[in-house]
């Protein structure tokens, strides 16, 4: 695969790890009912996000209410929030970073070396802006896990396991962490053949002047 399609594949698997990175923080089902145990008689679903709650009637009436105070939220939803944040946060910058460092924009074309070192670093801020995510999401089903296992008077089918948007953003973490690493290959190639001569011609050098 060549520097300008690696470049290409890399910025499209991080664009799309940051929009679903961006659906995940949005969707409200980090946690949803259990529908485990013997006798299940549910006439609602429970889901909880990072921002909002939300029941789903059996008619097919969702409502959903925000989250009234930050302060009197559990630790490690505040932790998530804040990781999820800066990961969009990271990730929105190393797309404009990306686009102004890739081969196949006419932005700075004159210095290839240059523009090849942005790509780099828009490919480092993809790869910090999936595992923020990542820490975020598994931080979650962290607790989640716990929670469910503990030993507790409510019942198997009254607790809570794993959303739908915890899928998804352990699917964005991994688009953007091979996005990020797609496009860290692009390091300026004069800079690795001038470091290679160097190493070659270094020896012969001090042959001569011995």
């Amino acid at each position: 695969m060549g520097g300008g399609a690696r470049e290409l594949a890399g910025y499209l698997a991080a664009l799309a790890g940051w929009m679903a990175a961006l659906a995940a923080a949005v969707l409200p089902q980090w946690r949803q009912s259990s529908y485990a145990g013997d006798a299940i008689i549910t006439a609602v679903g429970l889901h909880e996000g990072l921002w909002m709650s939300c029941a789903a009637q059996s008619t097919g009436q969702v409502q959903c209410r925000l989250h009234d105070s930050l302060l009197s939220l559990e630790v490690h939803i505040q932790t998530s929030r804040a990781l999820m944040v800066i990961s969009l946060l990271l990730g929105f910058f190393g797309i404009i970073v990306s686009v102004v460092g890739m081969k196949c924009t006419k932005v700075g074309e004159e210095d290839p070396v240059t523009k090849s070192r942005i790509a780099v670093a828009g490919g480092v801020l993809f790869v910090l802006s999936g595992l923020c995510t990542l820490a975020a999401v598994s931080l979650y089903a962290t607790q989640v896990t716990y929670e469910f296992f503990r030993e507790s008077t409510i019942p198997v089918n009254a607790r809570y396991e794993f959303g739908s948007a915890l899928f998804v953003g352990w699917g964005a973490a991994s688009l953007s962490l091979l996005g990020g690493s797609l496009l860290c290959c692009s390091w300026p190639a004069k800079e690795r053949r001038g470091q290679q001569y160097h190493r070659q011609s270094q020896p012969s050098t001090a042959r001569e002047y011995v």
